[in-house]
């Protein structure tokens, strides 16, 4: 084993360690394992991570950018091998990290996507009357109700706990991003799911998940993702909605009906402000559309 693959592996070890969630190791050990394949030469050895220059890292991003990747994916490549050089300057593994100096691809920016409120509700109040031979329909419809009754991530969704849901006084405790907690309420729709949902929970010996898979386990971010798809394709004809599309419905609809962008953002657990502002625009484009609709001046 080379001395470039040996500490890729340590560092995802490190990772593991600090429990970082499931989605960030996967993702830095495929994006470590392509760096890998890229800077070993056929039938050869790759250089030790001393020897890597900035140089050969600004070759490498090139070499990404080639293939046409979006920005957000080479950020997040980026952003694996900075963390990468960044442990091994903590081990004193190599004096510097070299990958900081590079500079990091921008996001052209895009406004989410955002179905509208009627249309969120008629999907999910048509979940409990759908007919597609689900195995635990009932849990299908609590998780789209607490996506986006609580503006959730799925990695957030996924990560609950039975001591996490406070059925009385109807809130969840979440675990975001960078192991920061919040708490998010939940209304009455969304309680009632839970309730019809929890008693017919089977887990596996030990598993204190919310939401479980037919086998018993932690429901995974991709099973949650192909639910979110199978119903908005059955019923709307709409393959194009995910989870997110139901965290972003449920800041924009929040916004459009009075709310202040500090609660927003304390519901969603972002760390700046200026995350949570896009869905001003979101709203106003919105409101540009009912005038030119309505207004006679338009």
């Amino acid at each position: 084993m080379s001395d470039l693959e040996t500490r890729i592996r340590e560092f995802l070890d490190s990772l593991r360690r600090e429990n970082v969630s499931p989605h960030t190791l996967r993702n830095y050990g495929l994006d470590l394992e392509q760096f890998l394949d890229y800077f070993t030469p056929p039938g050869g050895q790759p250089p030790p991570p001393g020897e890597i220059t900035h140089l050969a890292l600004r070759e490498w991003l090139g070499f990404l950018h080639k293939q046409k990747l979006q920005a957000v994916t080479l950020r997040r490549k980026l952003s694996a091998v900075r963390s990468f050089f960044k442990y091994l300057v903590r081990e004193g593994r190599v004096p510097l990290n070299v990958a900081k100096m590079l500079r990091t691809p921008k996001i052209p920016k895009k406004l989410p996507e955002v179905p509208s409120a009627e249309q969120t509700n008629n999907l999910i109040d048509a979940i409990a009357t759908a007919d597609l031979k689900r195995t635990i329909p009932v849990r299908d419809l609590a998780v789209f109700e607490l996506l986006y009754g609580c503006g959730l991530r799925v990695s957030e969704l996924c990560g609950l706990d039975l001591e996490d849901v406070d059925m009385d006084a109807r809130w969840v405790r979440v675990r975001g991003k960078g192991k920061k907690e919040r708490q998010v309420p939940f209304g009455t729709k969304a309680a009632d799911a839970l309730r019809a949902y929890l008693p017919s929970r089977e887990p596996a010996a030990g598993v204190q998940a919310v939401f479980l898979n037919k086998s018993g386990r932690r429901l995974s971010d991709t099973a949650v993702r192909s639910i979110v798809k199978l119903y908005s394709i059955a019923i709307s004809g709409d393959s194009s909605l995910h989870p997110h599309s139901l965290r972003h419905a449920f800041a924009t609809h929040l916004l459009s009906d009075g709310a202040d962008l500090r609660s927003i953002q304390e519901l969603l657990g972002h760390a700046r402000l200026s995350t949570t502002q896009k869905y001003t625009q979101v709203a106003l484009e919105d409101l540009m559309a009912v005038y030119d609709r309505a207004h006679p001046k338009a």
